[in-house]
């Protein structure tokens, strides 16, 4: 999997891809990784830090309140600021970094993933899938893998700051 490195003036004592009970950034805080696996090589990205919420994995999409920088997993009509979890951040009183801008980030999505589509939100909490509902499409999200890629369950999406919002 990927080896993301705080890239930059700011920098973080806690790595893109941890948990911990301890916050050592201030909410909000907002700093560039890049991708150092060669096999990966998902260039650079940029990650929120936020609270966690319960049932989070690796790939989970959230909802990120931008007032108290808590999370709730995506789910069918929700809105505002997606972001996806670096690391099983997985309760209210734990610490982690998500995803909001990147050429390929591992997300959670349903079965039949295709390469090439927009991403929308689904009944099945912090998945995406590539099947059209009204009003959960995911702006600034396109899949660049099909499910699978890079592990079971899971594909590449590029994402640019996405949000979801009722049209």
């Amino acid at each position: 999997m990927a080896d993301w490195k705080f890239v930059g003036a700011n920098t973080s004592q806690q790595q893109v891809d941890e948990s911990s009970t301890t916050q050592y950034m201030p909410l909000g805080t907002v700093l560039k990784a890049q991708d150092k696996d060669t096999s990966t090589n998902y260039g650079e990205a940029e990650f929120v830090y936020a609270k966690g919420v319960a049932s989070t994995a690796v790939g989970s999409v959230v909802v990120i309140d931008g007032v108290g920088h808590t999370t709730a997993l995506a789910s069918a009509n929700a809105l505002g600021q997606i972001g996806v979890a670096m690391s099983a951040n997985t309760a209210a009183t734990s610490y982690g970094w998500y995803c909001i801008k990147a050429q390929a980030v591992p997300v959670k999505v349903l079965a039949s993933f295709a390469d090439a589509k927009a991403c929308y939100l689904t009944a099945t909490a912090g998945s995406l899938d590539d099947a059209v509902v009204a009003g959960d499409l995911v702006h600034s999200a396109i899949s660049v893998s099909a499910i699978d890629t890079p592990s079971t369950g899971l594909a590449l999406v590029g994402i640019s700051y996405p949000y979801v919002q009722d049209v």
